[in-house]
């Protein structure tokens, strides 16, 4: 059989007496495109966050790509590309320099001026990050998560920052990815975002996974339209299962 991209059990992060996240059983399958979208707040990033070591769970276990994240931090980052929600760029070096040591980490060969031709940086390959507008940071991020052709990317928001071109760059990308064979997970709070790549998505609200299944399950069981947000699914979802405690996971 073989083992998921993402498997876990029973994760749980607590703050004191705030819940980040609770009690999480998901599995993701090597080659799926899966959405993991909620509003604000609920938990998408502390999932991520645990899954890639750079928190510790309070509770729970998880493995990526059949890996433990806290006990074999190195081998699993070398088969991850990570775009996280909140990052930083070394102001006086060039998107060639930032892709050049992301290579360098991973033992890569990737040649950065193709990766930054892939995400509409062509022209600012010797361009210092510090004269980036947000667009073009978030660009050479995701430039800097496909270094090494990883098993599974992990996306923390990626569209935050883009125009319509950007977004539409972004979905092309993940689709190639998915194409290649590399498993995608990455968060959103806006459906129409991810609706044409997602294989499932999951929803996530105040630390509880709340439904999981096709993009299309969802809009049928609760009628959304394409402009749909998050924040649309739990007018519905809130009343039903949240609220009651039917169909939480």
């Amino acid at each position: 059989m073989t083992t998921p991209a993402i498997e876990t059990e029973g994760l749980s992060k607590r703050y004191g007496e705030t819940v980040a996240l609770e009690r999480l059983d998901l599995s993701v399958s090597r080659g799926e495109v899966f959405g993991f979208l909620g509003p604000n707040g609920a938990g998408k990033s502390t999932t991520i966050n645990l899954l890639l070591n750079y928190a510790k769970p309070t509770e729970g276990t998880a493995s990526v790509l059949g890996y433990d994240p806290w006990n074999e931090v190195v081998e699993c980052h070398r088969r991850v590309g990570i775009l996280p929600d909140r990052y930083d760029t070394y102001d006086g070096l060039s998107a060639r320099r930032h892709l050049q040591l992301v290579r360098d980490t991973k033992r890569a060969t990737d040649d950065p001026e193709a990766l930054l031709e892939r995400v509409g940086l062509a022209d600012a390959v010797d361009q210092p990050a510090g004269e980036f507008s947000q667009g073009m940071e978030q660009r050479l991020a995701l430039a800097m998560s496909l270094v090494g052709e990883p098993d599974l990317l992990v996306l923390d928001e990626p569209f935050t920052g883009l125009d319509p071109h950007g977004v539409a760059l972004v979905r092309d990308v993940v689709a190639a990815e998915a194409e290649r064979g590399a498993t995608v997970f990455f968060s959103s709070h806006v459906l129409g975002q991810v609706q044409v790549v997602c294989d499932r998505v999951g929803i996530l609200h105040r630390g509880r996974l709340v439904d999981v299944g096709s993009l299309a399950d969802l809009r049928s069981k609760l009628d959304l339209g394409d402009d749909a947000t998050v924040e649309d699914v739990f007018v519905d979802l809130t009343a039903d299962s949240v609220r009651s405690g039917e169909g939480v996971r």
